[in-house]
């Protein structure tokens, strides 16, 4: 299946907000403003952890969720090779922070929502550092076992370059070997992803019984953070879901 990127350079209208949680450069994060008797929707976004990527790229899918009346907060961190920590760091500190940040905008409940590396970050934080309020988490073609990611050569060898060595020294940031969340989890995930394979998804899943899992037929990488795909609905639902 060919990969459909258009999502990440699509424009989208400009951005409500932006929240400063740190005094690093990085140390910042995109807010669209909803209604505040929904749940804040934070997203990760993904990259295979790269520093060319970055939070811009996922504005089409925050102005969607915007829509749906979510207030969202996409987060950015430090993306550089071989120091998982300073990413992982970044991003306990985001999520510590952004609840309280944007509060009366939100009604306490926090999803935390991540695509690609940005799943992986998402399911890591579940289990290692949950935000406050967290209620759910959903990984949208998400990373999940990095052992296994590393086998696959995923991203051109994307989890050796972020970890900066095997897979098997950090257990420590592999979600697959950590202790299971306390609160639900979803995973969306391409049937047809050529990018990350949804063998990613089923390995989370067998290990993590209260893991829910979809796995969207006719769907790639990309199509699920792209609100102009059918796989669009099934990525709504799981946001709506939140206990």
């Amino acid at each position: 299946m060919v990969e459909d990127e258009s999502v990440l350079e699509r424009g989208a209208r400009g951005i409500d907000d932006v929240v400063r949680w740190g005094n690093r450069d990085d140390d910042v994060a995109d807010v669209r403003y909803g209604r505040s008797d929904l749940p804040l929707v934070v997203l990760i976004h993904g990259g295979f952890w790269r520093p060319a990527y970055d939070r811009v790229h996922v504005r089409a899918t925050t102005e969607a969720l915007a829509a749906e009346g979510f207030t969202v907060a996409a987060p950015e961190y430090r993306r550089i090779l071989g120091d998982p920590d300073a990413t992982t760091d970044d991003v306990a500190a985001a999520l510590a922070a952004l609840p309280g940040l944007l509060d009366g905008r939100h009604d306490g409940r926090v999803v935390v929502f991540g695509h690609s590396a940005g799943g992986h970050l998402a399911l890591w934080a579940a289990s290692a550092a949950p935000a406050p309020g967290l209620v759910l988490t959903v990984s949208l073609g998400g990373v999940a076992d990095l052992r296994l990611a590393e086998a696959q050569h995923l991203g051109d060898g994307a989890t050796t370059a972020f970890l900066g060595g095997p897979a098997e020294a950090r257990p420590d940031l592999d979600p697959v070997r950590l202790a299971p969340p306390a609160t639900p989890v979803a995973l969306v995930h391409g049937a047809d992803d050529a990018i990350v394979p949804s063998s990613q998804a089923r390995a989370y899943a067998d290990v993590v019984p209260h893991a829910r899992l979809t796995v969207v037929a006719g769907t790639g990488h990309f199509a699920v953070i792209d609100p102009l795909t059918d796989a669009w609905a099934a990525v709504v639902g799981a946001v709506r879901s939140a206990p």
